[in-house]
């Protein structure tokens, strides 16, 4: 705990922990006050998220980057997860896939795109291993194929109806879990010598080094402190958004998908800056792809208990462009594994492309 305090005291960042308790309170006072409680409650996810920047980074620091990336992204994840069923439980299921879709572009494309480029400011080249960046977008890019099917299925077969395109869901949602699985026994198991950093690390800024059990223990309590404004926020983020002028597209596909990943993308910017770009590379894709092939195939299976009817993998055909783009422009700059700043900025404009058609053309309802 004294180490804690510590990092708090040495870094202002971390004193906007004062308003997680705030947005609390707040809730329970004014719990109709949207525009508010969104404000508060993204002042509040902020600091959180250089905390479990921190922890991640401890425990990175023994279990290796890419452990430690994976680490970061299951829990970073988790706020997507647990928004995703709440809203799965109350039917809203437009919502469900418009996070499920925005989650895997933004991750890959912005968290990556902008790691890139803050990484190349400060070191004129950066590398970073090639092989776990080409195994995870080709996870990614098996994904978005298996989301492709159910949504084209449903455009030719209009004889077979909404049951066929369920049962097909239905099998692909365990296809995709069984290959998840059988990727983290290939990395992490029976071919783990070959996803190892590669990158020099910065030692400048060195941190008093946290204990195993502390770092643990902070990023569990930190991922349920996230997770829990993160669901202040998406409750209030709808009636932010008419104030200020924001379709519901844009609100779910960037907003939400922005602040929920603000943990995971304290940390691969932090990494990125130390030239530790194995560490950012690894939460960037592995997160997408987590999300690809576990989350969106796992809330399937829990519409079955949760919702009050299963939920298919179908998306509308401008998510799946975007995330089928988004795979591809990931296994492209991640090939060689090199980088510099301006391969950040051609992947970060990618992503612009995509939130400014959704800001100024909102898609029709699937």
């Amino acid at each position: 705990m004294k180490l804690i305090w510590k990092e708090v005291r040495a870094n202002p960042l971390l004193w906007l922990l004062v308003f997680v308790p705030v947005v609390f309170v707040v809730e329970h006072l004014r719990p109709k006050a949207g525009t508010l409680l969104f404000a508060l409650s993204v002042l509040a996810i902020v600091p959180l998220a250089a905390l479990l920047s921190h922890a991640t980074e401890a425990v990175a620091a023994k279990t290796g980057d890419a452990v430690g990336g994976l680490l970061n992204a299951t829990l970073g994840n988790l706020t997507e997860l647990v928004i995703a069923l709440a809203a799965l439980s109350a039917g809203e299921y437009m919502l469900v896939k418009a996070s499920i879709a925005g989650a895997i572009v933004t991750n890959t494309l912005f968290m990556l795109g902008a790691s890139f480029l803050l990484g190349g400011l400060k070191h004129h080249t950066q590398e970073f291993n090639p092989a776990t960046a080409r195994l995870q977008a080709g996870q990614l890019f098996l994904a978005t194929i298996a989301l492709l099917v159910p949504s084209t299925v449903a455009v030719t077969t209009e004889g077979q109806g909404a049951g066929f395109v369920q049962e097909l869901s239905l099998w692909l949602a365990f296809l995709l879990i069984a290959t998840y699985g059988l990727g983290l026994l290939f990395t992490l198991k029976t071919h783990r010598e070959f996803f190892g950093s590669v990158g020099h690390h910065d030692d400048d800024e060195a941190h008093e080094p946290w204990p195993m059990g502390v770092a643990l223990g902070t990023l569990g309590g930190v991922t349920v402190l996230v997770a829990l404004v993160s669901e202040v926020f998406v409750a209030s983020v709808q009636e932010a958004a008419l104030s200020l002028g924001m379709s519901s597209a844009f609100v779910g596909f960037v907003v939400v998908a922005l602040v929920g990943a603000a943990a995971e993308m304290a940390t691969a910017f932090s990494g990125a800056r130390k030239n530790r770009l194995d560490l950012s590379v690894g939460i960037a894709l592995g997160s997408a792809t987590q999300i690809a092939l576990f989350v969106a195939p796992a809330l399937v299976l829990a519409s079955y208990v949760l919702g009050p009817s299963p939920m298919s993998l179908q998306f509308w055909p401008g998510a799946v462009a975007m995330m089928l783009l988004a795979s591809v422009t990931a296994a492209f700059v991640s090939n060689g594994g090199r980088s510099a700043w301006f391969v950040g900025v051609l992947v970060l404009a990618v992503y612009l492309t995509f939130a400014i058609s959704l800001f100024l053309i909102p898609p029709r309802p699937a």
